[in-house]
């Protein structure tokens, strides 16, 4: 049977092989279409019977009468038997969905309770790690400290003496012509720590004159205000260490006071008797201080009226001294009180800039006495006396061939005054008289790059009061002083300041090398030079009151006595003394990966070490190498005097910090503050107004800061806090100082509750990391004299107009100003800020709302001569969600442009400086495994 079907199989296939393909293709679509075709016509057909005998079956059945009505109510039993079931059903699986969710919410909390002890879990870790850390740096302080065996020192109490000065015998004139601070100087009565205090005789009480005579009424009125400023000021002669006696500027007590000038040569002005009536002269005259102030009669004569008087052991103070009667070291050269009582004086400068001014050197002056004198007494050597009179004449003339050579530079020489001056008037032996007004003199000095100013051709004369007038007026025109004949005088204040910073000192055999030393001099040197000049001339010679204060300040620093502290604003609380605000604990946001530094008590900078110190070892000088006229130390002096160095110096504890010398490995850094100075702290310091919420934000993001000392608030609106204000409990203290009024200045105040000597300012609505703040600590104390700080600026010249400066906040890849709404600086600078800048630069911020940080920036760099440091971040300065602020005004940009122009014309030049260095971590995008990775992550 197997074959044949296997056959028929073959035989079949080889008939569909000679089928044609398209045969097939029709054949296999009629298939498909009547297929269905046939089969719904049968389905149908069995339908349609099936209907038709189930209705002939219910037609022939006969059925009972209530079978309706119980099939109805059968049905209706069953729905409701149906829906109970699904009620209950229902009900149950309500019950089961409660008790799901009931479930899932303890899952969740459970699950939020083990985070939160993960958390909490690590933080105590961390504090743990911190306290580890506390107690390795106590176990080295106390190592150290046993090593050492040097106690801290405590505030030195005030030590005054409580007597008037004893009578003691006078000494011979022969004598007191030598004296010096070791003889004729009693220090038992100026202790290193009784503050220095100097009592004023009243001249119009203690009148020294003789008859026909009086002090000038200016200078007395004057004299009596601007010591009432002066911190040294006491009222108790007892305790005093110097007494000053005003005996000059002497003029006759007649009404024409035009008659005063020059015409009281007859009679000494002053009376030796009267001296010694002094209720405290004690005998000989010793701690007093005699100052003859020039200010009208600027003739040598009248400049030296203690000649033929007997001063005993006083200190002499005034412009013109010979050789013999100037006891260096003891007696003091000033300069005449030419300015205002006090104030800002820039208004009296002119621009620094340009370097190269119209006239390469000019003089005006007009020698009156002809003859050239040697000594005072009369010398018979005719050839030495030849010798001057030749050097003389040389000088005049070669001076004149020098103004008519044709070259590119300019000189002005006038050597006869046109109109012809008056004999009494600016006329001193051997001096050349003024030329001219005041204004008119000013108009050429302004246009002269070098003053030429002549020495006294009476060699025994080392200072005049004329010669000095002329230092006064040159400096104050920006115009440096070369003084012909350098080598014999001696100027103001010359102990402590060193004058070949700011003018140049030629004998008079030089003349024919002047014009070439003066071409040799680049302009940046010129420039410096005129800068410096400008600074000396404001702080010490300006006013009578920096005159004043200079003096004290030179004799204090004689007896090694170091100032006295600034004054400070008094930080009065906001709220009341009653009233305690409410405190709530806020969460760290984010955990650091890392210890960060210790959490520690605050620890405040020492107020006064070194101070008592420091001028034994660095000195008295008043410049560092670039001009520096402060010395910025935790004391804060008041006065002008100032060490070499003028650099910050680092107070803290002295012991090394853990991680610092130990090799460079990112952990030991990370957990030490770092550097090369001893561990301190900082403190925040916030301006706000009226923006509550945000500023409780903002102190709140600040709990858990290591190195944090305190938190300032200075709450900048008249409004009060509310009451009902939770403040954060940072775990540091929080101050709250109310504003005495609303301005921006008050970023700056120095109030007696900043404690240490770094401050971090702070707008209240920035967002800061503590990786990113301490990172800018650690740099702020490698660069303390700078401001240190996040968000930077610069200023460009404008080049459309090539005349005005702009402030710029664009990218760029160099900056000139870091903005202090996150920067940290020195607290001298808030002192600074008020006590030193001028008036006008504090107006103009209150004018405009605006303009604080760029004057901070100017200060400091006016100051240090270098520009801020920028450090690197990942924040924006911005806030998002925080009210409108300032910066976000139309008119700010404008603003500040102005502000720039303005401070510029101030300060007499453009102190800021471009710079493009930014501070970065030292591993800053460098490839290096993840292992070691442990210096500052969040770069």
């Amino acid at each position: 049977m197997v074959l044949p079907l296997v056959e028929y199989g073959k035989d079949l296939c080889q008939k569909l092989t000679q089928i044609k393909l398209s045969r097939i293709v029709i054949m296999v679509f009629i298939i498909l279409i009547l297929t269905p075709l046939f089969t719904h016509f049968y389905l149908s057909n069995i339908e349609r019977s099936s209907s038709h005998i189930t209705h002939s079956a219910h037609s022939h059945i006969d059925l009972p009468e209530d079978f309706n009505a119980m099939k109805e109510t059968d049905l209706r039993v069953g729905v409701e038997e149906l829906l109970r079931i699904k009620g209950s059903v229902l009900s149950e699986l309500r019950d089961m969905e409660r008790k799901r969710q009931k479930l899932l919410l303890e899952i969740q909390t459970y699950t939020k309770n083990i985070e939160e002890l993960k958390q909490e879990l690590v933080h105590q870790q961390t504090n743990l790690n911190r306290l580890k850390i506390s107690v390795e740096q106590a176990q080295v302080a106390q190592r150290e400290a046993l090593q050492q065996n040097t106690p801290d020192l405590a505030l030195p109490k005030r030590l005054t003496v409580d007597e008037y000065p004893p009578v003691l015998p006078s000494l011979p004139p022969s004598l007191t012509k030598f004296c010096q601070m070791f003889s004729c100087f009693d220090h038992s009565r100026c202790s290193l720590t009784s503050g220095f205090p100097v009592y004023l005789y009243d001249p119009d009480q203690f009148p020294v004159m003789n008859d026909g005579w009086d002090v000038d009424g200016f200078l007395k009125t004057t004299l009596k205000q601007t010591l009432g400023y002066n911190p040294h000021l006491t009222n108790d002669p007892k305790e005093a260490c110097i007494f000053i006696v005003l005996v000059g500027e002497a003029l006759k007590d007649v009404d024409d006071v035009s008659e005063n000038v020059g015409n009281h040569l007859n009679l000494p002005p002053l009376d030796s008797n009267a001296l010694k009536r002094l209720p405290y002269w004690g005998g000989d005259g010793r701690n007093h201080v005699l100052l003859n102030l020039a200010r009208r009669d600027l003739t040598a004569t009248s400049g030296d009226i203690f000649s033929s008087v007997d001063t005993g052991r006083a200190i002499l103070v005034q412009s013109t001294f010979s050789a013999r009667a100037f006891r260096a070291g003891f007696d003091l050269i000033v300069s005449p009180v030419l300015g205002p009582p006090g104030g800002d004086v820039w208004q009296e400068c002119p621009q620094m800039l340009p370097a190269r001014r119209k006239y390469l050197l000019s003089f005006q002056g007009e020698m009156k006495n002809k003859e050239i004198v040697t000594h005072p007494s009369n010398i018979d050597d005719s050839d030495l006396y030849k010798e001057h009179t030749e050097l003389g004449k040389f000088i005049i003339e070669h001076l004149k061939d020098l103004a008519k050579t044709d070259t590119a530079d300019k000189f002005l020489f006038e050597f006869e005054c046109v109109p012809a001056s008056d004999d009494n008037i600016n006329t001193g032996p051997q001096d050349w008289a003024l030329c001219g007004t005041d204004s008119s003199r000013r108009t050429v000095l302004k246009d002269s790059t070098y003053a030429l100013i002549f020495a006294p051709t009476y060699t025994d004369l080392i200072t005049t009061t004329l010669l000095q007038a002329r230092i006064y007026e040159a400096l104050r025109s920006g115009a440096i002083p070369v003084i012909l004949g350098g080598d014999q005088i001696r100027l103001a204040y010359d102990e402590v300041i060193q004058w070949r910073r700011l003018a140049i000192f030629l004998p008079r055999a030089r003349v024919t090398e002047l014009h070439f030393l003066l071409r040799a001099i680049p302009d940046e040197d010129v420039l410096l030079m005129r800068r410096q000049g400008r600074l000396v001339w404001e702080r010490y010679l300006a006013s009578v009151q920096s005159t004043l204060d200079t003096i004290v300040a030179v004799l204090r620093d004689r007896l090694n006595i170091p100032p006295l502290p600034v004054d400070t604003v008094a930080a009065l609380s906001v709220f009341n003394e009653t009233f305690q605000p409410i405190q709530v604990t806020v969460p760290v946001e984010t955990e650091q990966e890392e210890s960060l530094g210790p959490l520690e008590p605050p620890y405040n900078s020492p107020a006064f070490r070194r101070n008592y110190s420091l001028a034994l070892t660095q000195g008295h000088e008043l410049w560092n190498d670039w001009g520096d006229p402060f010395r910025l130390y935790p004391a804060l002096p008041t006065d002008p005097l100032l060490p070499s160095d003028a650099k910050f110096l680092g107070s803290g504890r002295g012991f090394r910090p853990i991680g610092q010398g130990q090799g460079g490995a990112g952990k030991e850094f990370s957990e030490a503050l770092g550097g090369n100075n001893p561990r301190e702290q900082f403190t925040v310091l916030l301006l706000t107004y009226e923006r509550e919420q945000v500023l409780l934000d903002s102190i709140g993001r600040l709990r858990g800061l290591p190195y944090l000392n305190s938190v300032v608030v200075v709450w900048n609106s008249p409004r009060p806090p509310s009451p009902e204000l939770k403040w954060p409990d940072i775990g540091a203290p929080v101050h709250v100082v109310k504003a005495a009024r609303n301005s921006l200045n008050n970023r700056f105040l120095p109030l007696d509750n900043l404690q240490t000597e770094a401050i971090l300012s702070v707008d209240d609505d920035a967002h800061l990391r503590h990786d990113e703040i301490l990172f800018g600590f650690r740099v702020w104390r490698e660069h303390r004299e700078r401001i240190v700080g996040f968000p930077g600026r610069y200023h460009a010249w404008d080049v459309n107009t090539q005349s005005s400066w702009l402030y710029n906040s664009n990218y760029s890849c160099e900056l000139s100003m870091v903005l202090t709404g996150a920067a940290f600086l020195h607290r001298h600078y808030l002192h600074l800020y008020w006590k030193w800048l001028p008036q006008a630069i504090r107006d103009k911020v209150d004018e405009y709302m605006n303009c604080e940080d760029i004057a901070m920036n100017f200060l400091v760099s006016h100051i240090t001569r270098l520009p801020p440091v920028k450090v690197t971040s990942r924040w924006t300065f911005r806030c998002p969600g925080c009210p409108q602020s300032l910066s976000e005004d139309d008119t700010h940009f404008q603003e500040r442009h102005k502000c720039i122009n303005f401070f510029s014309q101030v300060f007499g030049y453009m102190p800021l400086l471009n710079t493009q260095y930014r501070a970065d971590s030292i591993l800053f995008k460098t490839r290096i495994p993840h292992d070691k990775q442990k210096c500052f992550k969040f770069i």
